[in-house]
């Protein structure tokens, strides 16, 4: 698992939210579930450059304050900023997270199944124009 930095390429175009394109966000109430999910991911196959660990401290650091101009100049016709709210909501409450490379249906459906063996508070896979509630 990598340790998460924000880039440009994972913020939309217009208004700057965080919109990972070919990612999935995964928040756990437990920190302990996201690191065990995020081990159970790579020894299953998953790269470990395609897996970001989240703590609740790095959500709200780099995540929350990219919906700051989300809706300026315009309200933003998607739900990026609104998803992008649910995330720090959660990470105020502890919640951790982890971002993993799903660039197509077979790789979300692999990542979601080693997800459902525990807890999660949401699940959301992004793709072009649209986040696919998982």
């Amino acid at each position: 698992m990598k340790h998460f930095t924000l880039d440009s390429s994972m913020q939309a175009a217009i208004g700057g939210a965080f919109y990972p394109t070919g990612f999935s966000m995964v928040m756990f109430p437990s920190a302990e579930d996201a690191e065990r999910i995020g081990r159970q991911l790579v020894d299953s196959g998953v790269s470990g450059d395609d897996i970001y660990l989240l703590p609740p401290a790095t959500v709200l650091a780099q995540i929350t304050p990219t919906v700051s101009d989300a809706d300026n100049p315009l309200p933003s016709a998607g739900t990026e900023g609104a998803t992008v709210r649910a995330y720090t909501k959660l990470a105020r409450e502890g919640h951790a997270g982890l971002l993993v490379k799903t660039e197509d249906e077979d790789a979300a459906s692999r990542l979601m199944e080693v997800v459902r063996t525990v807890p999660y508070s949401i699940a959301q896979r992004y793709r072009m124009l649209v986040i696919e509630d998982l």
